[in-house]
């Protein structure tokens, strides 16, 4: 046995809060012998995502209906959903099939991709944007202003 299991998932974004990571880890690692565990574990990371984001973190669907309110783009929205639905689906069955490995895995994917989205690319732009001269910033600041 080799550890960290990670099956076939994809590593977690750099970005990924610690508290995160680990339900994420814990999901890669069972998720070859138990894709449900892991679809149900998933929609655990989401709601402690939702909460890292300043979110309550006690009903995901509202943590989600903020952040739509707060400009979420669609496709982030989308990813969130999804892995909500089939992780609710894997805990109380319904139609979607979360046995299925390929589905699952898919959802590894889209935990980064919100990770990348709300975290990491805007570390990314703060960190060279808080580098402009403050007389640009004020500039672009009164361009966008709201008449």
């Amino acid at each position: 046995m080799i550890y960290p299991q990670v099956g076939n998932a994809p590593f977690p974004n750099t970005e990924m809060p610690k508290s995160v990571k680990k339900i994420y880890l814990e999901a890669a690692s069972i998720s070859n012998n138990s894709p449900r565990g892991a679809a149900a574990l998933l929609r655990l990371s989401l709601q402690i995502l939702c909460k890292e984001l300043g979110e309550s973190g006690k009903n995901i669907d509202s943590d989600i209906k903020s952040l739509v309110q707060n400009g979420l783009p669609l496709i982030v929205q989308q990813s969130l959903d999804s892995v909500r639905v089939i992780g609710n689906d894997a805990v109380h069955p319904g139609q979607i099939d979360t046995d299925d490995i390929v589905v699952v895995n898919k959802l590894f994917g889209l935990i980064n991709v919100i990770v990348e989205y709300l975290i990491a690319l805007p570390n990314q732009v703060s960190g060279i944007y808080s580098t402009l001269p403050a007389n640009k910033i004020e500039g672009i600041q009164n361009r966008d202003k709201k008449k």
